[in-house]
């Protein structure tokens, strides 16, 4: 299958950082994705040619963010990512864990294919956000990529990141101006990684979240 490689992600262990299992198990789930996007819509349909840069080199960088943390959560999954790819990245440690939060049942399913046939034992969530998260089962970090803005996903993950729970959230070259939007709702810590996939994408790590006032 064709792939455009345009960034410093590769299609090789050592230009992803990962190990050959990883690089393996990602080689599947890139056979199921194909599979399934046939029936069912996962990921925009032009971007599934560009599998290995658009899809796992942006997701993988979450695990490199993050190398030491153990527990994991990916809200509004859809194809998996970056979910399934930090899972497959840690697949076999049985210290650590992935949670899939997704509402569409369909999506789910796909998910739930992905870490059985891969064997990475994440735990797919057949909810809306809002219904899972809440103080007593948050993760260490919480991602989510291609789901809302900046100030939605706080109000969605505030439960979870006003604690000790990190947010890595994609985001692309309209970023700043999300930022800006949540200054007067929002207090936060935070840090700017730029992507290694496209210019004008970041993802941002949030930490520390406070209401400045309530609605």
């Amino acid at each position: 299958m064709p792939d455009s490689m345009d960034s410093l992600f590769g299609t090789t262990a050592d230009e992803l950082n990962v190990s050959r299992e990883t690089l393996d198990r990602l080689s599947i789930y890139q056979a199921l994705l194909v599979k399934w996007q046939k029936k069912t819509n996962l990921v925009a349909p032009s971007t599934i040619d560009d599998y290995w840069s658009r899809h796992v080199g942006d997701s993988i960088q979450c695990r490199h963010i993050k190398p030491d943390a153990h527990h994991w959560a990916d809200i509004g999954s859809g194809g998996g990512f970056p979910g399934l790819v930090v899972a497959a990245d840690f697949a076999g440690q049985s210290d650590h864990s992935m949670v899939l939060v997704e509402s569409n049942a369909k999506k789910c399913a796909f998910l739930r294919e992905v870490s059985r046939k891969l064997g990475l034992g994440a735990e797919v969530v057949n909810d809306r956000i809002e219904n899972y998260i809440r103080p007593d089962n948050a993760p260490d970090v919480v991602t989510a990529r291609a789901l809302s803005n900046l100030n939605a996903l706080l109000s969605y993950c505030e439960p979870w990141v006003s604690a000790k729970c990190v947010g890595l959230f994609h985001k692309g070259r309209e970023y700043r101006s999300e930022i800006e939007d949540c200054y007067d709702k929002w207090q936060f810590d935070l840090i700017e990684h730029r992507s290694k996939v496209s210019e004008e994408s970041v993802i941002l790590e949030i930490s520390n979240l406070t209401r400045r006032h309530q609605d």
